[in-house]
Formats: C-alpha cells, sequence, structure tokens
C-alpha cells in the first residue's frame, strides 16, 4: 500500500475564477474539507503535483498552506463530522 500522509490544504484566493480554478485542483485529491480548507490524503509525489498546479493557478496576491498533520495525534471531531480516513484506494482526476 501506498505510504500517505494527512494535509490540510487551506488557500486565500481574491479572485473569482482563480479560486474556482484552485477549488477544481484542490477537490481532485480532498477527502474532506469544506470551502477553502481541505483534508487531503498525499504521497510526495502527489503533493509535488497539487503544489505545482496551485502555483501555476495562483498569484503572489494569493496565500496557499499546506500544513501536514502529525500521524501520531488522533483525531478529534464535531457535531455529524466523520474523522478522516486513508482509503484503499484513490482517484485522481
Amino acid at each position: 500500500m501506498t505510504n500517505r500522509d494527512l494535509y490540510l490544504v487551506a488557500y486565500d484566493v481574491r479572485e473569482p475564477s482563480r479560486l474556482r480554478a484552485a477549488l477544481y485542483l484542490t477537490r481532485r485529491y480532498a477527502t474532506g474539507g469544506q470551502k477553502s480548507v481541505h483534508e487531503c490524503w498525499l504521497t510526495e509525489a502527489e503533493k509535488g503535483e497539487l503544489i505545482t498546479e496551485l502555483c501555476q493557478v495562483l498569484e503572489e496576491e494569493d496565500s496557499l498552506l499546506l500544513l501536514r498533520l502529525d500521524p501520531r495525534q488522533t483525531v478529534t471531531t464535531l457535531g455529524r463530522a466523520v474523522a478522516p480516513s486513508d482509503p484503499d484506494w484513490f482517484y485522481v482526476g
């Protein structure tokens, strides 16, 4: 099985067309999230692809945060939230 790490991908994009493009690109890799923050299980190669694709869309005035979550920590959810899990397979596209 491929070794994936859980990342939070967050962005602040100032122009609506770039925002839609960033959302489209990030959702290709996301397993959960909301608005401009997404949970993504990524390999090193997938992380590099996502960063490269987002850098082609975002401009200097926009912000991007890619935060690797510590796998030793437990996940706490509130309300109806579903804890993130690394599925056996991913469809990227």
